[in-house]
């Protein structure tokens, strides 16, 4: 197994699957040529190997033939603001309410879709038509959708310096992989219609930096990627800490000047260019008042998988109990009762359990983020902060405030990079996997894609899962992690059995009685409109059930482990 010429891993990459008994040593450098010489730390080689060929084409052949499926809201959201940054001046974006779906990301993805818009334009000068609301030709389909798939290239490149680097390529090809072609990607950039797979490219390109020790731009990247979106913020503490105190602080803690400038100034000059037209504008407030919108409720319409989708299940569980009891009056909230939505628009109101405020869910993330934060400051290696990072992110996603369902690619991306750490490791990533990756299949929910998701997740999964196992697999040595191993694979089991029943709930829920049809029909319809989120409910809570167990395991892992 030869590793590419050109490629000196850092002492921390060498360490990184350093769990592996029988991963050969690095070998020598051998004379490099003129080209592996010109070769940057920063662009990787153009050399593709024949597997990584036939991902690239299998993929985009997969994804072109996805062009006609089922397409969100999203994809009139990102075509009104093509129309926004090509027909309107700076000024105007952040204003512009000709649609409903107004500017709310931050400046770099606006300027992002103002370049997207002049090809556009080129394409079908009706695409950036601002008053051509819900325009769906094909001429728009097939170039936001072709938009997608050259932008995640920046994703494939980033994952390519991964493996040139890894002390296994052949683990980290796995790895790498399983990231170019996971189903979240395909299921929310490549149907739903999103752009997440350009924007964790920067994301790993910035993890990429920090494991080649290059931290300076490590920080650069990040704060590039936070102003192209802000949820990415919740990945900011980990930052943050590890930066200050690998970077900034000598091993003794004194603060290096040069250092801790050239990172501050970094980051301030990437925000000056973000926002510096808003700020000259004085649109500021009006930037912020788009980026963070506060009247949404505790949960998104359909719940997140995630500790306040319980919370909310068994709010829902005692008002059935406490609602025909004497004690109705005193324990129940009348307004929880009226309260369908649930997060839709305005508060999530329970019915018997106290309400959750915005400063609740803010102080609970705090405080779990500020345990694994002491960690890494006492231990700030490159796998501790990679550790630390997928935690800041889970923590988010558990506990956050308004959470949606596609927030669970801030967990599972980086967590896919520690998958052949050790059997721990693996086992929570697969858990967290399965439950994620299944908790995205309502955002699909016409029958045409049912197939795809489901098929492809399963491949997907069986590709993955196994050649990873056979790496890293420890059989229990105790009688606990025994029983804790068959409750696992037992509640892996129930997936096949959850989406059998979401898939044939609505044919029976529809299907008349055969002894008394029509005087059934009426019960029949009411009863349906009562169950009618039953499926989306039970997905919810049995996928968060799962993840909240993932984040205990890993929790447990980071801080025991010693680095």
């Amino acid at each position: 197994m030869q590793r590419v010429r050109g490629t000196t891993p850092s002492p921390i990459s060498r360490s990184f699957l350093e769990h592996e008994p029988n991963h050969p040593e690095p070998i020598p450098e051998q004379e490099e040529s003129k080209a592996d010489v010109k070769e940057t730390r920063w662009l990787p080689r153009l050399h593709l190997d024949s597997s990584e060929w036939d991902i690239l084409i299998a993929s985009t052949c997969l994804k072109l033939l996805l062009f006609p499926a089922y397409r969100s809201t999203d994809f009139e959201v990102h075509r009104n603001w093509l129309a926004i940054t090509h027909t309107l001046p700076i000024s105007k974006w952040y204003y512009d309410t000709t649609s409903e779906w107004t500017l709310d990301y931050p400046p770099f993805f606006a300027y992002f879709e103002k370049i997207l818009s002049i090809p556009a334009y080129l394409v079908d000068p009706r695409i950036v038509d601002l008053n051509n609301l819900n325009y769906d030709a094909w001429s728009v389909v097939a170039y936001q959708r072709t938009t997608v798939i050259l932008t995640e290239l920046v994703m494939g490149a980033a994952l390519l310096r991964f493996i040139r680097g890894a002390v296994d390529p052949s683990t980290q090809r796995i790895i790498s992989a399983s990231l170019f072609l996971h189903p979240g990607f395909l299921i929310v950039d490549h149907i739903h219609f999103q752009y997440n797979g350009f924007m964790f490219g920067i994301l790993l390109w910035s993890i990429l930096m920090a494991r080649n020790d290059n931290k300076l731009a490590s920080g650069l990247l990040f704060a590039i990627l936070l102003n192209f979106k802000h949820i990415y913020m919740y990945l900011a503490p980990a930052y943050f800490i590890y930066l200050l105190r690998s970077f900034c602080l000598s091993p003794s803690g004194e603060l290096l000047p040069v250092r801790f400038i050239s990172l501050a100034n970094a980051v301030i000059l990437v925000f000056l260019v973000s926002i510096g037209p808003f700020l000259l504008m004085g649109q500021l407030p009006q930037l912020l008042s788009r980026l963070f919108p506060f009247t949404r409720g505790l949960n998104h319409a359909y719940w997140a998988p995630n500790v306040w989708a319980l919370v909310t299940a068994t709010d829902r569980v005692l008002l059935r109990f406490v609602k025909h009891s004497q004690l109705q009056s005193v324990l129940v909230n009348a307004s929880g009762v009226a309260s369908t939505s649930r997060g839709l628009v305005g508060d999530t109101v329970f019915a018997v359990l106290p309400n959750v405020k915005p400063i609740h869910t803010f102080i609970i993330t705090i405080a779990f983020q500020a345990i694994y934060l002491v960690k890494l400051w006492r231990t700030p290696t490159y796998k501790s902060f990679l550790v630390a990072l997928t935690l800041c992110g889970y923590t988010s996603f558990m506990f956050g405030w308004h959470v949606h369902e596609k927030a669970i690619l801030l967990v599972l991306v980086p967590l896919s990079l520690l998958a052949a750490e050790n059997h721990a490791y693996f086992r929570t990533f697969m858990l967290a996997s399965v439950a994620g990756i299944f908790s995205l299949f309502p955002l699909l929910f016409t029958p045409a894609e049912t197939l795809v998701k489901v098929v492809y997740s399963v491949l997907w999964a069986i590709m993955v899962f196994v050649p990873l196992h056979r790496r890293v697999y420890e059989f229990p040595l105790s009688l606990t992690f025994v029983i804790i191993d068959s409750l696992e694979k037992a509640y892996l089991a129930g997936f096949p059995l959850l989406q059998l029943f979401v898939t044939l709930f609505p044919v029976f829920a529809r299907r008349p009685s055969k002894e008394s049809p029509s005087q059934d029909s009426s019960t029949t319809a009411e009863g349906v409109a009562a169950l009618e989120f039953l499926p989306l409910m039970l997905t919810s809570v049995y996928c968060a059930v799962g993840l909240v167990w993932a984040f205990i395991r890993l929790s447990a892992i980071y801080l025991r482990q010693q680095f």
